[in-house]
């Protein structure tokens, strides 16, 4: 298990950007593919990004591919999520979260075993 605390979300408007954190603690973060999801009201939980213990593979969904870019640093055990040219349907609460690197797809929720808190991002003019 990881324990992860997100951090970076607001409001911001249409076109602009903003930049998620998400600070892991625990000995596995290196080893582990890191991802986010994003949850809107109503909706289920959904990829968003993923990127692989050393960084080199990374996956998106198609509605963020080109607007959003994930990131890791191991050394300070903390991943990235770059958000640009955001639009009014990326608001939703994101979520960090960890798996193991062996476990199968990036993209299936119930192969992460470890979750942060989550933290709201709202874009809107």
């Amino acid at each position: 298990q990881v324990r992860l605390v997100e951090s970076g979300g607001g409001l911001v408007q249409p076109g602009g950007s903003l930049k998620l954190s998400c600070a892991a603690s625990g000995r596995t973060f290196s080893s582990s593919t890191m991802g986010w999801f994003h949850q809107a009201p109503g909706k289920e939980r959904e990829f968003v990004a993923a990127i692989s213990w050393n960084g080199r593979n990374t996956y998106y969904a198609d509605s963020v591919k080109g607007r959003f870019t994930i990131s890791r640093d191991n050394a300070k055990n903390t991943a990235y999520l770059q958000m640009n040219s955001l639009k009014p349907e990326d608001t939703a609460v994101y979520y960090c979260t960890a798996k193991d690197n062996a476990s199968g797809s990036v993209y299936l929720r119930t192969l992460y075993h470890s979750w942060g808190q989550g933290t709201q991002v709202t874009v809107s003019s």
